[in-house]
Order: structure tokens, then sequence, then C-alpha cells
């Protein structure tokens, strides 16, 4: 078990690396990214929904979205890192609470470094609103993984139940 916690420790700091990488890209390579992304997963959604929209109209649509995907995409990534930091915490002794807040408070101060580093990039800006949307993200990450943790914990304890009797 210590030797899964510590993979989440390192795999945390791979994915800081990840995030670092991203918010290092430009303006304007980081908007072709996100388009991109969005008009893919709209045009996805057309075809698995046998839905009858033109181009055109896939980009009017990934376009009035594409705000709130790289919001909600913000959230995810800093809500993953929470979880690892979550997970390589459980090696120590601490109530859920204080385990969960080490891991979300770590990572809300990296997003606050995430963007202090983006004031360095040229077209990014560092925003206290981004801060305060990858801390959000950062909590429910681990608020839902706990859920996960203890909903999967009640199965099981079920199953060994009924197998006892």
């Amino acid at each position: 078990m210590v030797l899964f916690r510590n993979l989440a420790g390192a795999l945390a700091i791979v994915w800081m690396c990840i995030i670092f990488a991203f918010s290092a890209q430009q303006k304007e390579e980081s908007g072709a990214v996100s388009a991109s992304f969005t008009f893919h997963m709209v045009s996805s959604t057309r075809t698995f929904f046998h839905l009858d929209l033109s181009d055109a109209r896939v980009k009017e649509i990934s376009d009035a979205i594409e705000g709130f995907i790289r919001k909600v995409a913000h959230m995810a990534e800093f809500g993953i890192m929470s979880v690892l930091l979550y997970i390589w915490v459980g090696q120590w002794e601490m109530s859920f609470l204080r385990r969960g807040g080490t891991a979300a408070g770590a990572t809300a101060v990296y997003a606050a470094t995430d963007e202090i580093h983006q004031l360095f990039v040229p077209g990014r800006a560092g925003r206290f609103s981004d801060v305060c949307i990858d801390s959000a993200g950062a909590i429910a990450g681990v608020v839902l993984f706990a859920l996960l943790v203890r909903i999967v914990k009640r199965v099981w304890a079920r199953r060994l139940k009924r197998e006892q009797c």
C-alpha cells in the first residue's frame, strides 16, 4: 500500500509538470488547443446522436461553450492533482478533514503559483478567479474521490457479508 501511495505522489509531480507545460503555452496556442478540443467534442456528439448539424453550426456551438469547457477542464485537472495528493498523504495517520484539507490546500497553492507563472507567458494573464475555479476543482476532486471510496468499501463489505452467510 505504501508503494501505491508513493506512486500517487510521483504521479502528482508528473501531473504538476503537465499543468505547467499547458500554462507555458502562449495565448494563441492555448486557444487553438481549446477550440480544437471543443470542436471535436461537439462534432463527436453530433455523430453519436445522429444530429443533422452543419460544420458551421458545430463551430458556432463550440465557440459558445468553449469558455465553459475550459473552466471545467481546469477544475478536472486540479481535481485529479488533489486526488493524487490525497492518496499520497494517506500514508500518514490523519483524519479525513485534515487529509482532504492538506491535499486541496496544496493544490490551491499550486494553482496560485500556476497563475503567477502565467503572468510571464506572452498573451496569458494570471487571474484570481482562475485560482478560485482551480481550488474548487481540487475540493470537488477530494470530496468525490472520498465518496467513491466509501461507496466501494460498503459494496465490498456487503458482498463479504453475503458470502459469509
